[in-house]
C-alpha cells in the first residue's frame, strides 16, 4: 500500500512545508517573492529566474518535498512519476506573452505557453524520467488525482509519484504537491481522495 510522505502548499504568498510555514512575504509582487523563497530555501539554481511563474511554483514546491530525501537518491528515474493538475492551464504566461507581442514578441516566455511545461522544468531538475501527466480541470479535483496516481502507482515499475496541483493567474496562486512511495515508514498517511482534500485546505 502507497502512503503520502511528503506534502507542500504555497498560497498567501507563503510556502508551508509538512502543514508548517517556512517562508512568507507580504509586500513586494509575485515575482518578487518567488524570488525570494528561492534565497530562503538556499537553492543555487540560475535558471529559476527565466522561468514562467507556474514553472517557479512548481519547482519550489517539489524542492520542499525532496529537500532531505532527494529522490534519485532511492529510485531510478524511470521508477518515478509526475502528474499534475490546474485550472488555467498556460494562461497567466499566455496573457503576458500576449502583451510582449504589441513590442517585441519574447521567445524566452513563447516556450513556457504549455500548461505541462512546469512538468518538464520539474522532470530536468528532480531527474524524473516515468510516466508524465497533466490535468486541466476547473478547480482542485482530489478523486481525479486519488485515482489516476494510483492507476500509475499499480504499475510494477513505478515506486514513487510527485502529484498534486500548480495553479496561478495574476497574483493569483495555489500549489498543493505531496509525494507518494511505495516503501514508507509507518504512520504515514493513506493516499485517499478525503486525505488529499483535508492535507490541500
Amino acid at each position: 500500500m502507497s502512503a503520502i510522505t511528503r506534502y507542500c502548499r504555497i498560497h498567501n504568498r507563503t510556502l508551508y512545508n509538512q502543514g508548517q510555514p517556512v517562508f512568507t512575504q507580504a509586500e513586494g509582487t509575485l515575482d518578487d517573492f518567488l524570488d525570494a523563497a528561492l534565497q530562503a530555501l538556499s537553492i543555487p539554481y540560475p535558471k529559476f529566474y527565466k522561468m514562467d511563474r507556474a514553472s517557479k511554483l512548481g519547482f519550489l514546491g517539489a524542492e520542499m518535498l525532496v529537500k532531505d530525501a532527494p529522490l534519485l537518491s532511492r529510485y531510478a528515474p524511470e521508477q518515478v512519476a509526475l502528474v499534475l493538475a490546474n485550472a488555467h492551464a498556460s494562461l497567466d504566461t499566455d496573457i503576458r506573452y500576449y502583451e510582449s507581442t504589441k513590442t517585441l514578441a519574447s521567445p524566452a516566455l513563447f516556450v513556457y505557453t504549455l500548461a505541462n511545461i512546469v512538468g518538464g522544468e520539474i522532470c530536468i531538475r528532480q531527474g524524473i524520467k516515468g510516466e508524465n501527466a497533466f490535468f486541466v480541470t476547473p478547480a482542485f479535483d482530489p478523486d481525479l488525482l486519488h485515482t489516476y496516481v494510483e492507476l500509475v502507482m499499480a504499475t510494477d515499475k513505478t515506486q514513487a509519484c510527485m502529484a498534486g496541483w500548480v495553479d496561478v493567474l495574476g497574483d493569483q496562486h495555489d500549489v498543493f504537491l505531496y509525494l507518494l512511495e511505495k516503501q514508507q515508514p509507518a504512520g504515514m498517511p493513506e493516499h485517499t481522495a478525503e486525505q488529499l482534500r483535508k492535507l490541500y485546505q
